[in-house]
């Protein structure tokens, strides 16, 4: 990263006041302010997995933020001023972290309702809601996930689509996955390092210049492909990307917005790069399903079976219940989060088959560009014009030439116009 000495004062300017924003969201860590820790787990399952988990307000407050969260608040609100007094109020790049900072302010205010109803609603705020509909008429989230459901329970009875048997350990996939981004990323060079940890929920979890499995989950070849693309080629990608920036340093930093654009971005990547499959995808239609369910009422109990119906273990449906209910309660709003998936992958699908059609193919590579938010790829394109913004130095093969992805989506444009149902009447005698 440039230190800054061969700045201009306006670019200077920008870059103190971006790096005050990254130096202020450091302790703001959302996923370790609202998990449940081990205890809880075990109680459950010592009850036989009859009795909501014993989690409520006190719980949290006896897991203190780790930071305080009226000064935080005023920090940014001061960071916030500050750039409006130094850029004026309608600074493109001024207006993208004013944004920042009432975003992350609104996480602190989501945080210190821990426990509450609050929590939920910011959440929804933050993240979005499962019955938030794409268009004025559009199915929701919830429809999208119901109607993936049924389209996989047609194709679930099939012996030729199950999964392969995970065979490989941890090490074993490190030992994989790191060799297949040393081929992306340059071998040698050490700029993604990939390695065991038992510190996680997740099968793996992607921070900055690294990605964590977890050292007693089991992966075939199409788990590790897919942790490839997702957590490397994006995840690690765009991070790299934002660290890379040598004056709009809070690219490197997501807030809530930048994260429904992350996953979308990974979700697409996995369908182009053919590295997804229907179980995979079942995974993120049943929490979004969950989450609908727990917006209309439904308790951690009632969450739980659901996943047992889908076939999961005790223990697989307990970490998938706990994803809804972390930092609310068992039987309270939902965490929202894992609505970023197929919400964010919708939107981007939507942006690069729009940037096709009106023939902005240079705008969709600045998706990598670091933590970037769908509603500032516009203002994007110009700092990059300006040279406030590098173009993204880590690209995935799919991105860097558009060649395919364009044809592709041309295609769907047109076949968007089709009528399926109609189709379906006239194929009938030969499918």
């Amino acid at each position: 990263m440039s230190n800054g000495s061969n700045l201009d004062d306006y670019q200077r300017i920008v870059r103190a006041l971006s790096d005050r924003i990254v130096e202020a969201q450091a302790p703001i860590r959302i996923l370790d302010a609202v998990k449940w820790d081990e205890s809880i787990r075990q109680g459950f399952l010592d009850n036989g997995c009859k009795r909501l988990p014993a989690v409520d307000r006190a719980y949290y407050e006896a897991r203190p933020l780790g930071f305080d969260g009226a000064a935080k608040k005023l920090e940014l609100q001061n960071i916030e001023r500050d750039i409006t007094r130094q850029l004026g109020q309608f600074n493109p790049v001024g207006q993208i972290m004013r944004r920042m900072c009432k975003e992350y302010r609104m996480v602190i205010r989501m945080l210190e309702a821990r426990g509450t109803a609050d929590f939920g609603l910011i959440s929804q705020e933050l993240y979005g809601a499962a019955s938030d509909a794409f268009h004025a008429g559009d199915p929701t989230l919830a429809d999208l996930g119901l109607m993936l459901s049924d389209y996989l329970n047609n194709i679930d009875g099939r012996g030729d689509l199950k999964d392969e048997p995970k065979t490989l350990t941890a090490k074993e996939a490190v030992t994989m996955l790191q060799r297949r981004l040393d081929e992306v990323f340059g071998a040698g060079e050490g700029i993604i390092r990939v390695f065991e940890s038992d510190g996680i929920v997740a099968d793996a979890a992607a921070g900055a210049d690294y990605i964590k499995v977890r050292t007693d989950a089991m992966f075939n070849e199409r788990d590790v492909r897919a942790l490839e693309v997702h957590e490397g080629l994006v995840h690690v990608g765009t991070t790299l990307n934002g660290l890379n920036q040598p004056i709009c340093t809070f690219l490197s930093k997501g807030p809530p917005s930048s994260t429904v654009t992350q996953e979308g971005l990974a979700i697409l990547m996995e369908v182009i790069a053919f590295t997804s499959y229907p179980s995979r995808l079942r995974k993120l239609t049943n929490r979004t399903r969950a989450i609908h369910m727990a917006e209309e009422g439904a308790d951690f109990l009632q969450i739980f079976e659901f996943f047992r119906e889908q076939g999961y273990s005790e223990d697989s449906s307990y970490a998938n219940s706990s994803r809804v209910f972390r930092g609310s309660t068992p039987d309270g709003l939902p965490f929202t989060k894992d609505l970023s998936y197929l919400k964010g992958f919708i939107l981007i699908y939507n942006y690069i088959q729009l940037a096709v059609r009106k023939g902005k193919l240079e705008q969709i590579p600045l998706l990598f560009c670091g933590k970037t938010t769908l509603e500032d790829m516009r203002t994007l394109r110009q700092l990059v014009d300006e040279g406030l913004v590098v173009p993204p130095k880590y690209l995935p093969p799919q991105f860097r030439d558009l060649n395919a992805l364009a044809a592709w989506m041309c295609f769907s444009n047109f076949l968007n116009h089709l009528s399926l149902d109609r189709i379906e009447a006239d194929y009938a005698n030969i499918l």
